[in-house]
């Protein structure tokens, strides 16, 4: 079917068991240790961990995880919730005081608790086989004797030289010599090396209590910040029940508030009322309507959506298929929806992590550090990035997203898991922060209705509506640009690729695996 112009490449065949990540060296690490007998959540911790180092613009142990698991690929699936929450003391009031109106995004302020390594011990403690004595090794051998600078890193790194640069201790650990590294420079993070070395040896207190915990306080303090080691101490992972809806007669599953996967489910059922084959998969038509589905959907999200005690309309009424059905039922083929434009943060890094072992055992995995680089703060001596991800509440009395002590701010990453008949058929997501909705839709709709096969529905065009414009790759046709302009859309060309996508497409029948590695990233799927 490859009838556009975006370059593929194939897809990855196995019998045993399958990886996808955004980098090779952490596919390879993933896959050594499912050689060695270990569980997918092995697998996907030593990758994830992997990729805290050498991908630091996107993720690492000062970030958040979620996941849905299944084990053996059928029955029950677990959602695990490994956010942060804001510290005790925060609180609305605090900020309004001071002026603010909204969390600045590189202050202490930013920094919800880290959730990634409690996160990675949870899942481990009731999937895995391994431990961090031996899933962090590779990790640790990255950050000590140093990795390669891959092309997309460094393109991610030069962009961000300039917050890099005015950020609290990034100059010290992100920008040896003082300037950003080039794809190819060798990059060695000693003190980070030896954080990890300490989490191997003595498991996640050794991060949320003790010297570690005492410098990352220490330096949020020293620049403002209202954490305590009680914060740290006190943060748990969450072990939830997913949510999902029915898609062309397979059932589409997500983590729960305050997670986003509600707004991908939400513009599936809008996308269901209409037939999509009736248009060609990149024609004026299927883009309109996906931008319109998105528009509906991340208003609603806005509107609604947050850590579930707090808000006032639950997703079990937000998956009615009549829910905004005064907006979706308004929507027509020559012209835009009179909608309220959404503007939060962009939040576009992010890794995701597939696998599915020779058990087929499924693991859907996804971490983060919310803006490129997070905060751009690192802790004083451990070597630690902090996220951002504090700077998705609002300063907003009343709002169910308002920023509140130990509250969990609304999320922008979200793991995915397609099943039909209570089995696993293909755990995938599609990175890329405010994204990750529309490339998750736009990725099941090229395999559901269009009939892609994993990497030519990855390779597939994209575009995602937001902040009043349709941002579009350079590889959308200049007709279907041109198609979109006179229904009304304000297009722009997006600045670099949209989105990285994973996924392993399982063949019950044939026992085989098919996986799926985005072009716009680094990495790779490798099966054995």
């Amino acid at each position: 079917m490859r009838n556009f112009h975006f370059p593929g490449r194939s897809t990855v065949h196995a019998t045993n068991a399958m990886v996808a990540t955004s980098h090779p060296q952490a596919s390879l690490a993933a896959i050594e240790v499912l050689r060695e007998g270990g569980t997918a959540v092995d697998a996907a911790v030593a990758g994830s961990a992997v990729l805290g180092v050498i991908e630091p613009q996107s993720t690492g142990i000062g970030g958040d995880c979620f996941a849905l698991i299944q084990p053996r690929g059928e029955g029950k699936i677990i959602a695990y919730n490994g956010s942060g929450r804001a510290p005790k003391a925060a609180n609305a009031d605090w900020y309004l005081e001071r002026k603010m109106t909204s969390v600045p995004l590189t202050s202490a302020h930013a920094v919800s608790i880290p959730g990634v390594i409690d996160a990675f011990a949870t899942v481990l403690r009731d999937h895995g086989k391994f431990g961090f004595d031996r899933l962090l090794q590779p990790a640790i051998k990255a950050a000590e004797e140093g990795y390669v600078v891959a092309p997309r890193i460094a393109f991610d790194w030069k962009n961000q030289f300039e917050k890099l640069k005015a950020g609290t201790n990034t100059p010290r650990y992100l920008l040896p010599g003082g300037k950003p590294p080039v794809a190819g420079d060798v990059i060695r993070q000693a003190e980070l090396g030896k954080t990890l070395r300490a989490i191997a040896r003595d498991g996640r207190d050794a991060f949320y209590k003790g010297a570690i915990a005492e410098d990352m306080v220490e330096t949020l303090r020293g620049i403002g910040g209202l954490h305590t080691l009680d914060d740290f101490a006190a943060h748990t992972t969450e072990t939830t029940t997913p949510i999902g809806t029915m898609y062309k007669g397979y059932d589409v599953w997500q983590c729960p508030p305050n997670g986003p996967g509600v707004t991908a489910l939400l513009m599936l059922n809008i996308l269901s009322r209409f037939d999509l084959t009736k248009y060609a998969p990149v024609s004026i038509e299927r883009f309109h309507l996906e931008a319109e589905a998105a528009r509906i959907a991340y208003m609603n999200r806005e509107m609604h959506v947050a850590s579930p005690e707090h808000m006032k309309i639950n997703v079990a009424e937000m998956l009615e298929k009549g829910f905004a059905d005064e907006h979706i039922s308004k929507i027509r083929m020559d012209g835009l929806l009179d909608l309220p434009n959404v503007a939060p943060p962009m939040n576009p890094s992010t890794i995701y992590i597939t696998v599915v072992d020779k058990d087929r055992n499924v693991c859907s995995f996804i971490n983060s550090v919310a803006h490129s680089f997070g905060s751009a703060i690192v802790s004083n001596n451990t070597g630690v990035l902090f996220q951002n991800r504090a700077g998705g509440f609002r300063i907003q009395p009343g709002h169910p997203n308002c920023i509140e002590g130990g509250k969990r701010p609304l999320h922008t990453i979200m793991p995915g898991l397609l099943t039909k008949g209570g089995r696993s058929v293909m755990p995938f997501a599609v990175m890329g922060g405010q994204y990750q909705p529309t490339g998750q839709t736009h990725l099941l709709t090229n395999l559901l209705d269009y009939g892609c096969d994993v990497q030519e529905a990855i390779d597939m065009p994209r575009g995602l509506h937001y902040e009043g414009q349709y941002q579009l790759e350079d590889s959308v046709p200049a007709e279907i640009v041109e198609g979109l302009k006179k229904l009304g859309h304000k297009t722009t060309t997006v600045v670099g690729p949209l989105g990285g996508a994973q996924a392993i497409w399982i063949d019950w029948d044939k026992g085989t695996l098919t996986g799926g590695s985005d072009p716009r990233k680094d990495g790779c799927a490798l099966g054995y």
